[in-house]
């Protein structure tokens, strides 16, 4: 039996959130999640259809990403998360789909605003978008510079990564990332609502801007923070 069993079961159950909720078709998408203390990310193998993925297919490599366990490859987004866990030191998942609405601002090359208190509930700003990658990068190592235009985004529009857990990359998609996989998963499902109400909120009001701060304060802070009082609690 893996000494990794239980991190791999964690993260089959999210991969298999993503078709399930719709955020990815056929092989497109992969959810990893890590195990700091082992210094170990495990991820879902590259271009296996969901239907036919298995716990023990899920792939372990090391945060240099070497193989540790497995019999197929990883995905070929491993670099990308890797680099993340790097950066982002208080992250435990990290989730890259192909959702619709969320590629189709990625692929405009737009930030998506904060114009409603859907948005506000899960971050002050608007969701970041990269710079578009030079020619330079895609040739260089183009995993590893996906995780550096996230991480360049981040560091000019000084971001902090605990509080906005979600980032279109330009041309391709989005990534999200929580405190482990499933968390993961639920940035990437709240993205795509939000994308998607931003883009039909546009359709009806191009000119709408964002909703005022004292709104976006009020819907964040509830949940978030010291004084939160939204849900039950621990």
């Amino acid at each position: 039996m893996s000494k990794y069993k239980y991190l791999k079961e964690l993260v089959y159950e999210a991969n298999m959130e993503i078709p399930k909720e719709e955020l990815a078709i056929v092989t497109f998408g992969n959810v990893s999640g890590v195990d700091r203390a082992e210094g170990i990310v495990a991820i879902k193998p590259s271009g296996v259809p969901y239907h036919k993925l298995r716990v023990e297919d899920i792939v372990i490599v090391d945060m240099d990403n070497m193989l540790v366990e497995g019999k197929l490859r990883p995905s070929s987004d491993t670099k990308t998360h890797t680099l993340l866990y790097k950066n982002f030191p208080s992250i435990g998942g990290v989730c890259h789909t192909h959702s619709t609405y969320a590629v189709a601002w990625a692929q405009a090359m737009k930030p998506i605003p904060n114009l409603g208190t859907t948005h506000a509930d899960h971050l002050t700003s608007s969701i970041p978008v990269t710079d578009v990658m030079s020619d330079e990068m895609i040739l260089l190592d183009y995993e590893m510079e996906t995780g550096n235009q996230i991480l360049d985004t981040f560091r000019k529009g000084s971001l902090n990564p605990d509080e906005v857990e979600m980032v279109l990359v330009a041309c391709h998609g989005p990534f999200t990332w929580g405190n482990d996989p499933a968390k993961a998963v639920y940035n990437s499902i709240v993205l795509e609502e939000i994308a998607k109400m931003a883009f039909l909120t546009l359709q009806i009001n191009p000119n709408i801007t964002s909703i005022k701060q004292s709104l976006i304060d009020k819907h964040y802070f509830r949940k978030h923070g010291k004084d939160a009082y939204y849900g039950q609690g621990c």
